[in-house]
């Protein structure tokens, strides 16, 4: 199950951003933060034993975990990212993530850069 809610957080009001989204039995959750034409933030949660399926973004994609730790392959390379860990996944590069545990992360893709 995966599930995609559209709305933006409300502006110049502070929250607790481990708190903004849950997690769900069995399930993906992505909330997003802010979505423009130059990039979007959202937040995700994954269940244990979850997975997203392999992609490729034609952005850089900045991921930060905020909660659990959680596994990354990038190109056939496994990365171990825990609680504080942030990387940055290439544009045009295969990528899946896996969780052993459950965990939450930030993702922000910055589609701007790309015009030179």
């Amino acid at each position: 199950m995966h599930s995609m809610e559209k709305t933006d957080l409300e502006k110049s009001k502070s929250h607790i951003i481990v708190e903004i989204i849950e997690y769900m039995p069995n399930a993906v959750l992505s909330k997003t933060i802010i979505k423009k034409l130059s990039g979007n933030i959202t937040v995700t949660s994954f269940d244990a034993g979850e997975e997203l399926a392999e992609k490729i973004s034609p952005f850089d994609t900045y991921i930060q975990i905020i909660d659990g730790a959680a596994e990354l392959t990038i190109d056939k390379k496994k990365f171990k990212l825990n609680l504080g860990d942030g990387i940055i996944i290439p544009a045009h590069a295969r990528h899946r993530f896996d969780a052993n545990e459950q965990f939450k992360m930030i993702a922000t893709v910055i589609k701007s850069g790309y015009e030179d």
